[in-house]
């Protein structure tokens, strides 16, 4: 799933508490969201959470793998 794509699938959800994180270590700011693919999620996708728990979305980009 593209990282736009992810935090849509959050936000329809009510999880607003997003953090992007640059998989590659690199540090890049995630600019334009669908060039990156999500490669992990922070609590893990299924885990109950509340409206304010941070939300950590890792991704890199396409060109990346």
């Amino acid at each position: 799933m593209n990282h736009q794509d992810a935090q849509d699938t959050m936000q329809r959800a009510g999880l607003y508490n997003l953090r992007e994180v640059d998989g590659t270590g690199q540090g890049r700011m995630l600019v334009l969201d669908r060039n990156w693919v999500q490669t992990g999620q922070d609590p893990a996708p299924g885990t109950e959470v509340t409206p304010d728990t941070v939300i950590t979305l890792t991704a890199v980009k396409y060109t990346d793998r």
